[in-house]
């Protein structure tokens, strides 16, 4: 028996000081070599419980030749327990106590189109693009973790220079990974993110975080970009932004399935001026002031098939451009705004009533935002008073009627004139549709090539525009809701179109 399990320590020695190059290969290992231990590990502790037994039936002689099998028993043990250490280290070194990246890469191809409140028409037939975003986490506890991403995004080669000089020059596509270039780096989110089950004793889970916060993709846009949804609801924010997050969970104290409250902070301009000016950061000579932004996100209920949300926002010192010139961006501040918007959600209709409804999303949404412009300031949107908009968003998404997994999906919204969400980051090469003061019609097909891995998506967006300035700033010098109607500009934008393809891989 004790040559048997000799003889198996030893393998199991060999293969834990085994450099394996494979993370799958390795895990099965490891799981082969603990179940072996703890198949020993019973066999061992029979014995001694035998060995025990047989200590008040056997002659003197008998019972030290027991001694000395308990003995070596608890030997066997201790090498079995620092075995068990060597694998538990060698398992936080390759697969646990390191940080974890993914991949998103996406390549689109889209056509472009564009009539102008002239008359006029505007195109791109084939844009090409690539889309990578690096995902980041390592959870260092199992309360604290760290989460990031990096992107990248580009149209396929030099974009073409409206003036030839030399900082374009300097900036030339074809070499740009075999040339010293500068050190940017694109983060598009990084934050730690903390959580736990009970707060000060209560049972309401709850988490924080800081960082740059994801804050794009939010919630029902998210079903057409085909992510998992972030924090807001994409009505009315839409945007990157670095800031704070806490979120409590209330299912527990109200009874209601999955709600929760969430308090949001965040700044998306600093007046901090550069390391080089007469007084580094002091904010003194900045041309527009901190723009911070404050919400709160109420869920009331959500049991995975019907969902509905609320948001209410206030943004600060909103910026207009100083002048309408394309080469001029130096901003000014202008106002704040209120936005509110809710959403309720269906996942499946009815209970059962077919495999194709209970597959089926539909949501509504409906937004209001108002601003709030500053005396002296300029006004917002043409107005030194406040002006209010609204906006509403009805869509469905449905499984595919020609493959098996592939997913359709239809939306509309309508903008009114004065109508001003915060969603400059929305995915849409043409501008925001969410923004649109106006319609705007969607269609789209999302179809897995290889199940969790490679996607294919051909979409189609149309919008109508009614009014000007639907992607431009808050101010009165860009943002005025001129009518398309009485408008014969040729740079004021009539209706877009954008045909989308893609081939995204993730893993």
């Amino acid at each position: 028996m004790n040559l048997r399990i000799l003889s198996s320590i030893t393998a199991v020695a060999l293969l834990s000081t085994t450099v394996i190059a494979d993370d799958a290969t390795l895990m099965q290992r490891f799981e082969k070599m603990e179940k072996e231990i703890a198949e020993l590990k019973a066999e061992l502790n029979a014995m001694k419980t035998e060995n025990s037994k047989l200590n008040s039936q056997l002659s003197i002689p008998a019972v030290t030749e027991t001694k000395r099998e308990i003995a070596s028993t608890d030997k066997l043990n201790t090498t079995l327990e620092e075995i068990q250490n060597q694998i538990d280290d060698l398992s936080k070194k390759t697969n646990g106590n390191n940080l974890k990246f993914g991949v998103d890469f996406r390549t689109s191809m889209d056509n472009i189109s564009y009539k102008m409140a002239d008359g006029s028409k505007q195109d791109n037939d084939a844009l090409f693009s690539n889309r990578l975003w690096l995902n980041m986490s390592y959870a260092a506890t199992k309360n604290l973790s760290f989460v990031g991403q990096l992107a990248y995004n580009k149209t396929f080669g030099q974009r073409s220079m409206v003036n030839t000089n030399t900082a374009g020059m300097e900036s030339f596509d074809w070499i740009s990974g075999e040339t010293a270039y500068d050190d940017t780096l694109r983060v598009r989110s990084a934050y730690f993110f903390y959580q736990d089950d009970e707060f000060m004793g209560a049972d309401v889970p709850w988490t924080v975080s800081i960082g740059r916060r994801p804050s794009t993709e939010g919630h029902l846009i998210n079903l057409r970009d085909d992510v998992t949804a972030s924090s807001p609801l994409a009505h009315t924010i839409n945007v990157e932004f670095d800031g704070a997050s806490a979120k409590f969970g209330t299912e527990e104290l109200l009874g209601l399935d999955g709600s929760y409250f969430k308090l949001c902070l965040g700044r998306g301009m600093s007046n901090a001026e550069p390391r080089f000016s007469a007084t580094p950061y002091s904010g003194k000579d900045a041309t527009s002031n901190d723009v911070d932004i404050a919400g709160i996100i109420l869920v009331p209920y959500d049991d995975k098939q019907y969902s509905t949300g609320f948001q209410y926002t206030y943004a600060n010192n909103l910026i207009d451009q100083v002048t309408a010139s394309a080469t001029d961006f130096s901003m000014k501040t202008v106002g704040g705004l209120h936005t509110t918007t809710a959403f309720v959600m269906t996942n499946g209709i009815g209970d059962g009533i077919s495999d194709f409804l209970d597959d089926t999303i539909i949501f509504v949404s409906g937004a209001i935002s108002k601003t709030d412009p500053y005396e002296g300031k300029g006004g917002m949107l043409g107005s030194n008073d406040s002006k209010t908009g609204y906006s509403y968003w009805i869509g469905t998404q449905f499984p595919s009627l020609i493959s098996d997994e592939g997913r359709w999906g239809a939306e509309f919204n309508h903008g009114s004139n004065y109508w001003r969400p915060i969603t400059y980051g929305e995915d849409t090469l043409i501008g925001s549709k969410i923004a649109a003061r106006g319609d705007a019609y969607e269609l789209y097909f999302t179809e897995p090539l290889v199940k969790d891995i490679l996607t294919f998506q051909l979409r189609y967006t149309y919008i109508d525009y009614d009014y000007a300035g639907s992607n431009n700033f808050f101010g009165s010098t860009t943002g005025i809701p001129t009518a398309i109607s009485n408008s014969n500009d040729s740079s004021i934008v009539d209706k877009a179109q954008n045909i989308r393809a893609y081939l995204r891989y993730k893993f």
